[in-house]
């Protein structure tokens, strides 16, 4: 069922006792692993300015992530590689991330509430909630530690893979992006499955077999 409507957290939680926030990052990009996470909040531990990560400064999330790891009942965060990405597609992949997000916690929670339309396959009731990253905050914190994990994730392919600016744009397909996988071929890294890279891939074998 997808709920579109604000929610009220505290009825949510004081109905269903254990509530997991669940969201993801990197369905987008061209490279990298999707990272999801699953967050069950303290009620007693509040925390001040959660919100969609997207719409927060970089040093915000960063702030912000440590005191939700700090404060949260429980958290943890999960990936679908490339590999799995490719050979599952995007879509299965994120939806086996978010699974191995909630199964990680050490807490089970009595309900889990997805963000986006869909909801993985989990063992507990579970509710999806388009936009959820900004309506509830549970997603809202677990949207910000998967941003957080996922962005140092790509500052550090940006120095194991120079010259994509992966760094910058996270492996989006950005103009830069395309230009440097146009020019420098596809990376380990890169998913093969996406359209701009097999095509990438496809250019250089030509020229190889010329």
């Amino acid at each position: 069922m997808t709920m579109q409507m604000g929610l009220d957290f505290s009825l949510v939680a004081q109905a269903h006792e254990l509530v997991a926030g669940v969201d993801e990052v990197g369905r987008g990009p061209l490279c990298g692993a999707v990272v999801t996470a699953a967050v069950i909040l303290d009620p007693n531990r509040p925390i001040l300015g959660l919100n969609d990560s997207k719409k927060l400064t970089e040093a915000r999330r960063e702030k912000l992530y440590d005191e939700i790891c700090e404060k949260a009942l429980s958290w943890h965060i999960a990936r679908a590689e490339v590999e799995e990405i490719d050979e599952l597609n995007i879509l299965h992949a994120t939806m086996l991330a978010m699974q191995r997000a909630v199964e990680g916690l050490h807490i089970t929670p009595k309900m889990a509430m997805i963000d986006g339309n869909r909801c993985p396959k989990l063992t507990m009731p579970s509710e999806a909630v388009v936009k959820g990253d900004s309506k509830v905050p549970a997603i809202a914190a677990a949207s910000i530690l998967a941003k957080v994990s996922r962005d140092r994730e790509m500052a550090a392919f940006e120095l194991i893979y120079p010259g994509y600016g992966i760094g910058g744009h996270k492996g989006y397909p950005t103009p830069v992006h395309l230009e440097a996988l146009a020019r420098l071929g596809p990376a380990p890294i890169h998913r093969r499955s996406f359209a701009p890279v097999r095509q990438a891939y496809e250019a250089r074998e030509s020229l190889i077999e010329v």
